[in-house]
């Protein structure tokens, strides 16, 4: 029966947690969970689909010999946080993942998925999964439903986009950590010209490699480590597999995959910050204009007393609009206004109301906004940096809010 096989696949019992697990431990898990896996795959046998053909539980081998240090407790990375299945094919690694405990959600785009989506549905049917399913256009506008990933997996994807920078610069705002695997090469076809000290991308021509249409962008190992900087990434862990010194964009026989555990330099490893009304997109990688009302949410530590939200006040705001006051709330609560008689970066401290803790909700307002559609369309309030590199050395976090 269907229904037998399902049951078996459930959440995996340890005395540990998921985020306790070493990557050693996931690797022996995965392999359990495979064997389970293809066993309802095969009692399902859909006539009118076929499945993925290749085998996701294998990444966890190379993840294996990638993380180093307290980063093979992988899992742990994700600090409690939602993760995302990108390019989920039939769901293995998202279900795999759930069965540890965890709140996963998969995304494809069904246009380039081997099935249309089709296998992931009917596996989560078949499991009575929680996962959920998203389909989206990597290459296009990205809509995700959580403002904030814990984990974000990005496994073989990064060559099937034709606008890799975008996709990586969208998810270095929203998600912690990244697991990304991607092919890369050393030389040219016919192995022409040497990439191994240049950043560059080999443009493949349709059907080139694999006859697959959807191959687009090699990467030579310099361009990969500089595209993922300049998205905003921070590289952690780093190795290829494969064919490595012989490898060539379209010949898979010279095959080189680069697997990387990176940190985003846009979203605070430490606070769980998430932006809530009021913000305008994120601008250089960098920082973001506000309207004059604003708000966000993060999480306080047991026994927070005080918070400092940090800030800049542009020359030209100041110019037009003089001294700022900026009133606050925390869950409801009024905290103390403050007034800003300068340009240049701020900082707004307060206690907090006693009793708040767990997730903080904190509402900002300005007396005054700047709307100049001669300068710019959008109500303009003040600039607030979120790049970890960027942050000012006073601050006890790396966010542009610290509650302690």
């Amino acid at each position: 029966m269907l229904s037998r096989i399902a049951r078996r696949i459930e959440r995996l019992l340890d005395t540990r947690t998921a985020e306790e697990l070493d990557i050693s431990d996931l690797l022996a898990r995965s392999i359990e969970f495979r064997g389970r896996f293809e066993a309802l795959q095969r009692e399902l046998n859909p006539g009118h689909f076929r499945w993925y053909p290749y085998n996701s539980f294998a990444n966890f081998a190379h993840f294996d010999r990638l993380l180093t240090g307290e980063r093979r407790r992988l899992l742990a990375l994700a600090r409690g946080g939602p993760v995302i299945d990108i390019g989920c094919a039939d769901g293995a690694l998202a279900f795999f993942l759930e069965s540890l405990g965890l709140r996963v959600h998969a995304l494809d785009h069904p246009a380039s998925n081997y099935n249309r989506m089709q296998g992931v549905a009917a596996l989560k049917q078949a499991l009575s999964s929680d996962v959920e399913i998203l389909a989206a256009d990597l290459d296009r506008e990205i809509h995700l439903p959580e403002p904030f990933y814990g984990l974000a997996f990005f496994l073989g994807i990064l060559y099937h986009l034709k606008n890799p920078f975008h996709a990586l610069e969208t998810l270095a705002s929203r998600s912690r950590y990244l697991v990304l695997s991607t092919r890369i090469a050393r030389y040219t076809p016919g192995r022409r010209t040497d990439l191994a000290e240049e950043p560059v991308a080999y443009l493949l021509e349709e059907g080139e490699a694999n006859r697959d249409w959807t191959n687009f962008w090699i990467f030579s190992d310099a361009g990969l480590r500089r595209l993922l900087g300049r998205a905003g990434w921070r590289v952690l862990d780093y190795q290829v597999f494969g064919s490595g010194e012989a490898s060539e964009p379209a010949d898979g026989d010279a095959d080189a995959r680069a697997f990387c555990l990176a940190q985003s330099r846009l979203v605070d490893a430490e606070t769980n910050l998430r932006l809530l009304g009021g913000w305008h997109e994120l601008e250089y990688r960098t920082w973001r204009w506000t309207e004059r009302r604003f708000s966000l949410a993060a999480d306080a530590p047991e026994g927070a007393t005080a918070l400092e939200f940090f800030f800049s006040i542009p020359g030209e705001v100041f110019g037009r609009l003089g001294p700022l006051t900026l009133s606050a709330r925390v869950n409801g609560a009024p905290l103390p206004p403050r007034i800003f008689t300068a340009a240049g970066p701020q900082r707004y401290a307060a206690a907090l109301p006693p009793g708040v803790a767990g997730d903080l909700r904190l509402e900002f307002e300005l007396d005054k906004g700047l709307r100049d559609p001669g300068l710019d369309a959008r109500e303009l309030g003040v600039q607030v940096c979120f790049s970890r590199d960027d942050a000012h050395d006073e601050r006890r976090c790396s966010a542009p809010l610290c509650v302690y």
